[in-house]
C-alpha cells in the first residue's frame, strides 16, 4: 500500500507543482472532471475542490459541515474556489473515500482514524480508546489543544505528509443498542456486536464478554433486522438516521457513552503545500468555520435524535442507570497497555489531566 501511495501521490505532487502556485487552475490529480462540474458556468474558478463523507443523509452533521465549507470558501474567494460536496455518493465505506483521496478523486474527506494503523501509524488508535474522554468539553479541550496539535504532527510525519489533518470533527458519543437491555458488562456475555475495527475497541468488547463482528455500515440495518448480529454501537444521530432502532435487534439502547468520537477532516499534505498562500488562507478559514458548524450540529442533534428514537418506540436505559464504573474498569487497563506499547504514556496522562 505504501508503494501504491507513493506512486499516486507523486502524481498529485506534480499536478500541485504545475498548477497550484501562481494563481493558475489548481486541481487534485484525477479530479479535473469533477472539478469542472463544480465550477461549471462560473468562468472564474482557479481551484476546484471535492469534499466527501460516507454519510448519505443531508441531516447528518457531516453534511452540515461540508455544506458550510463550500459556502464559506466560495464566498471568501469570490468564486475563485468551487466545491463539489459528496454525501455518500463517492462511497458509504470509509476505505472507499480514503482510496479516492489517495487517487486525487477527492480533495478532502472525513474519516475515522483507524485506517492509518494499516499504513504505519498505530498511534492514531489512541482516539479509539474506550472511556478516554469524559464529556464533549473534555474532548474539545484535548483536540483543540496540545494533544491535538501533537497528533497532527505525528500523522504528517508518519505518512510523509500524504495525509494532513485539517481539523477534528466528531460523530458524537457512542452507545450500545441491541436486542436486549444492557446495564453491566455481564449482560453482554455471548452477544455478537457490530463495532469498529480498531483493535482497542475489539479488546474492550471482548473484555465485556461480547463477540465483536465486522459489518459494513451500509449493510448494518439488514444485519440487525435479520439477526445476523445481536447488537451494535454508535451515536444516536447515526443510527436514528439509518433507522436501526426500528429493528428487533436495535431497539434497546443503553447509554454506555464509551466513545466520544474523533473524526479526521483530511487532505493530502503535498497538494495543500502546493497551493498559493491566498488559497491556503481561504481553506484554513473555511475549515475553522465548518468545524464549528459540524460540532454545533452534533451537540444539538444528540438530544433531538434521542427524543426521536424514543418516539419511534425504542427503549432507552439512561446513562445514570448503567454501571459505568464496571465498564470503565475494563477500559482502563486497555488504555494503559496501549500507551505503554506505543510510547504514548505522556499523551495519555495529558488527556487524563485535562479532565480534572
Amino acid at each position: 500500500m505504501k508503494k501504491r501511495l507513493a506512486v499516486i501521490l507523486a502524481g498529485v505532487m506534480v499536478m500541485a507543482a504545475l498548477t497550484g502556485c501562481g494563481g493558475g487552475a489548481a486541481a487534485p490529480a484525477g479530479g479535473n472532471a469533477a472539478g469542472a462540474e463544480a465550477g461549471a458556468g462560473s468562468g472564474k474558478a482557479e481551484l476546484n475542490l471535492i469534499i466527501a463523507s460516507n454519510q448519505t443523509s443531508a441531516e447528518n452533521p457531516y453534511s452540515y459541515g461540508m455544506d458550510k465549507f463550500k459556502e464559506v470558501i466560495e464566498e471568501k474567494s469570490g468564486g475563485k474556489v468551487q466545491v463539489t460536496v459528496h454525501k455518500g455518493t463517492l462511497g458509504e465505506n470509509e476505505n472507499e473515500l480514503i482510496e479516492k483521496l489517495e487517487m486525487g478523486a477527492a480533495s478532502m474527506v472525513i474519516a475515522s482514524p483507524g485506517f492509518m494503523t494499516a499504513i504505519g501509524v498505530p498511534e492514531v488508535d489512541i482516539f479509539s480508546l474506550p472511556y478516554l474522554f469524559e464529556s464533549f468539553d473534555h474532548w474539545e479541550a484535548c483536540m483543540d489543544g496540545e494533544f491535538g496539535n501533537k497528533m497532527k504532527a505525528v500523522v504528517t510525519e508518519k505518512t510523509g505528509n500524504n495525509f494532513r489533518i485539517m481539523s477534528y470533527w466528531t460523530s458524537s458519543v457512542r452507545d450500545y443498542y441491541g436486542k436486549k437491555e444492557v446495564k453491566t458488562p455481564e449482560d453482554l456475555k455471548g452477544m455478537t456486536i457490530r463495532t469498529q475495527s480498531a483493535q482497542v475497541q475489539q479488546d474492550f468488547w471482548k473484555a465485556c464478554g461480547a463477540i465483536p463482528t465486522t459489518v459494513a455500515w451500509g449493510e448494518l440495518y439488514q444485519a440487525l433486522q435479520q439477526g445476523v448480529v445481536d447488537s451494535a454501537e454508535n451515536d444516536y444521530t447515526s443510527f436514528m438516521l439509518k433507522e436501526h432502532h426500528k429493528t428487533d435487534n436495535g431497539k434497546y439502547i443503553s447509554e454506555t457513552h464509551h466513545d466520544y468520537t474523533t473524526r479526521l477532516l483530511l487532505m493530502n499534505g503535498h497538494f495543500y503545500d502546493g497551493l498559493t498562500d491566498e488559497q491556503k488562507a481561504w481553506i484554513d478559514e473555511a475549515v475553522t468555520e465548518c468545524t464549528r458548524e459540524e460540532r454545533e450540529v452534533v451537540y444539538r442533534m444528540f438530544e433531538e435524535s434521542k427524543e426521536k428514537v424514543i418516539a419511534d418506540g425504542a427503549i432507552v436505559t439512561n446513562f445514570e442507570d448503567v454501571d459505568i464504573d464496571a465498564f470503565r474498569s475494563l477500559a482502563l487497563p486497555i488504555q494503559d497497555k496501549f500507551a505503554a506499547d506505543n510510547n504514548m504514556t505522556a499523551e495519555l496522562e495529558m488527556i487524563r489531566a485535562a479532565a480534572k
